[in-house]
């Protein structure tokens, strides 16, 4: 049975404190998720992933929900600043949470994805690091979910695979602003482990944009998998047929490198 706590304060932001719901399995197996809900930055709320949730939680991962600044209260990059201070209570409370702090991941829907991925990228940039909370504690990901992610932006010309930075950065963009908040300008040979997954039926984030992040991860010798579902739109995994599978599948890629720490190449045991 998984039991929630709601509202909890994570951090602050704004002059207003910041909250995120607490999901805790029966039986705890060490390892936490931070899960980001999605809305193009502009809406949305951390009600929407409570399905998703209740799935890892079920299988034993300690899930946080987190709410964050939305663009039409604080300009970016206090999205960013809100998520990361989101994974520095997680991993200050961690023991508290029967988690080892080793073993955190992060899950994102859409613009919850790209802070996911964009979290993962940018540990140690003092940019997007922020101040709403617990100074000083690493905000690194062992691993990433993303689902159906926005990974770059662009000004003028779209190219693919990528979505209008005036979705994040307002009116008149500036480019260079908008490659930093793209993920997938930030990616290196030490980027944790990423699990994508995304419908070919997409039109208001493309699957080329989990392509071209899982392409790009890959060709430094990084990790990622990858999972296309044919015909599916925009938001289907939120979709209540389609939540258990899909949070399944990502339970058992958390399971493999938050709990068990395999990587490619290495020894398994036989079936």
């Amino acid at each position: 049975m998984v039991t929630t706590e709601w509202n909890l304060v994570y951090g602050t932001g704004a002059g207003r404190d910041l909250h995120g719901d607490l999901y805790r399995p029966a039986e705890p197996n060490g390892a936490a998720v931070l899960m980001i809900h999605g809305g193009g930055w502009q809406s949305g709320s951390k009600d929407m992933i409570t399905p998703q949730a209740e799935v890892l939680a079920e299988l034993g991962f300690t899930c946080m929900a987190c709410e964050y600044r939305l663009v039409g209260e604080s300009a970016w990059p206090a999205q960013i600043h809100d998520v990361k201070a989101a994974m520095r209570w997680l991993r200050a409370n961690a023991a508290d949470l029967s988690v080892d702090p080793a073993r955190i991941g992060v899950s994102g829907n859409s613009a919850g994805g790209h802070l996911a991925l964009l979290l993962a990228g940018t540990v140690g940039d003092a940019e997007f690091e922020g101040v709403g909370g617990n100074p000083g504690v690493a905000n690194d990901v062992a691993a990433v979910i993303a689902v159906y992610p926005c990974v770059g932006f662009y000004v003028g010309e779209r190219t693919s695979g990528t979505n209008d930075a005036t979705s994040i950065l307002g009116e008149n963009p500036d480019p260079a602003a908008a490659a930093k908040a793209s993920p997938i300008n930030h990616v290196s040979a030490d980027f944790p482990p990423t699990f994508f997954l995304h419908g070919n039926g997409d039109k208001v984030v493309p699957v080329s944009a989990s392509i071209n992040m899982y392409n790009a991860i890959t060709a430094t010798g990084a990790l990622a998998e990858m999972h296309i579902y044919s015909e599916e739109p925009h938001a289907w995994a939120r979709w209540p047929a389609w939540v258990s599978p899909t949070m399944s599948e990502a339970g058992v890629f958390l399971e493999r490198y938050l709990l068990t720490g395999h990587r490619y190449g290495e020894p398994q045991a036989p079936y």
